[in-house]
């Protein structure tokens, strides 16, 4: 990466957290809207001290003030959770806003003379501005989160393209299941420039047979669930989730509603009926494992779903997205956020996996079965915040993305975690068995 590529990429980042904010005013940028998310103005300083940390204080030519961890004060997650965020004295909207600019400016100036080809293992292809870069990006699809629950007036998303039509022979075309038949496969990654600390290293694990869902769970087939009583069959559901539904008295996915014709849901400031051949979205692990339970199936493991997601059996390597290693764009996957919504199953027929699973990347987050745990090998790098400390049986694994996610910030590799009760985050799954 040179010093025009590093900040153009740092500029159509910015652009893009800018324009997400601009409809809004600047009581809804200070306000908590949920215990769930941050006030916005948090994100927004979080950015732009996590950039000044990593591409002022720990890269060029001094190493003194280096700190290979969390941002200290306010904007340190670990000192601040979500849930008293709203209780904080943090800058105004527009003086945030401000930092963030004297924080780029800064930032550039001194990427200026720092040397890009050094041997310092942050600067090494370009590792710390991928890094930074994917922070943003993932806090971009956050605020996303935090406006889709956002009460009062909805926010008015600023709509720039639309998902293509379903395909002409329906969904149901791509009813089913593909099979694997079992082998060594390779998971994870060495070489790509972006990977985090938890997609490494690449090593290769012997996976049984298996069959995964051609597509998405789409509405329709969760509807059918719902209909069928599936919130209210205790078998289905383990013990917590049985506990949660309860507790909470769910019945459908967040942001349905009944109506005498039929179910409606809420994508930021549209309501619409629920799309039958869309993927369901805003479900926890526990409803997604219901569903698989009631289906006959299961929620496949991380290694199934990405031996799906990017292994080619006949020729035996790995890709870095179903459709190949080329870059995602508009024309391979449902990305970038602002068609603010899914988009009907096998709408992407570039998006296909050697296997034959479609929508493996954009759309919904996927739900799997496994917890987010240390791959073989692992190392901690370059702080122990990001990874590290989530690892256990806390957390379930995510993975492919979804419709609110950046290109930059997904690939087969990626690994998304989130605790098994939430739902905010644009959630949906697949069955295997």
């Amino acid at each position: 990466m040179d010093r025009p590529e590093i900040a153009g990429l740092l500029a159509d980042a910015r652009i893009r957290t800018l324009l997400l904010i601009s409809p809004l005013g600047a009581e809804d940028l200070q306000v908590q809207h949920s215990p769930l998310m941050s006030p916005i103005v948090w994100d927004l300083g979080h950015i732009a001290h996590f950039e000044e940390l990593w591409l002022v204080q720990n890269i060029g030519p001094d190493p003194q003030g280096r700190q290979f961890g969390e941002i200290p004060g306010i904007y340190n997650p670990f000192e601040n959770p979500r849930s008293v965020r709203g209780t904080m004295q943090l800058p105004t909207a527009r003086e945030t806003v401000d930092v963030m600019a004297g924080i780029r400016r800064k930032v550039l100036d001194h990427i200026d003379r720092v040397e890009l080809g050094a041997a310092d293992r942050l600067l090494r292809d370009g590792f710390v501005f991928h890094m930074v870069l994917q922070h943003e990006h993932q806090h971009q699809e956050t605020v996303l989160q935090t406006l889709q629950l956002k009460q009062g007036a909805p926010y008015p998303a600023p709509r720039a393209w639309m998902v293509p039509e379903a395909p002409t022979h329906g969904a149901a075309g791509l009813d089913g299941m593909v099979r694997f038949d079992g082998g060594d496969v390779v998971i994870g990654t060495d070489d790509h420039p972006a990977a985090y600390d938890n997609e490494r290293p690449a090593h290769t694990v012997r996976v049984d047979p298996f069959e995964i869902d051609v597509t998405p769970v789409t509405n329709a087939a969760f509807a059918a669930f719902v209909e069928d009583g599936g919130y209210r069959d205790r078998r289905l559901w383990s013990e917590e989730g049985w506990s949660w539904i309860t507790e909470r008295e769910v019945g459908a996915p967040m942001y349905w509603t009944r109506g005498s014709d039929g179910w409606t849901t809420r994508t930021m400031d549209r309501e619409h009926p629920v799309a039958p051949d869309h993927p369901v979205c805003h479900v926890t692990w526990h409803e997604a494992a219901a569903y698989a339970e009631w289906a006959g199936k299961r929620l496949p493991s991380e290694l199934e779903w990405e031996t799906a997601a990017t292994w080619d059996p006949s020729s035996g390597t790995k890709r870095v997205f179903p459709w190949g290693d080329a870059p995602a764009t508009h024309l391979h996957a449902n990305l970038d956020q602002l068609s603010f919504g899914t988009a009907p199953v096998g709408a992407y027929p570039l998006n296909v996996s050697p296997l034959g699973c479609h929508g493996m990347i954009g759309d919904v987050w996927e739900w799997t079965s496994s917890d987010f745990s240390p791959w073989p090998g692992y190392q901690t790098y370059p702080y122990a915040e990001y990874s590290e400390v989530f690892f256990g049986p806390d957390y379930k694994v995510l993975k492919g993305g979804s419709w609110a996610t950046r290109p930059g910030a997904i690939r087969g590799s990626f690994r998304n975690w989130d605790y098994p009760i939430r739902r905010q985050i644009f959630s949906g799954f697949r069955c295997a068995r």
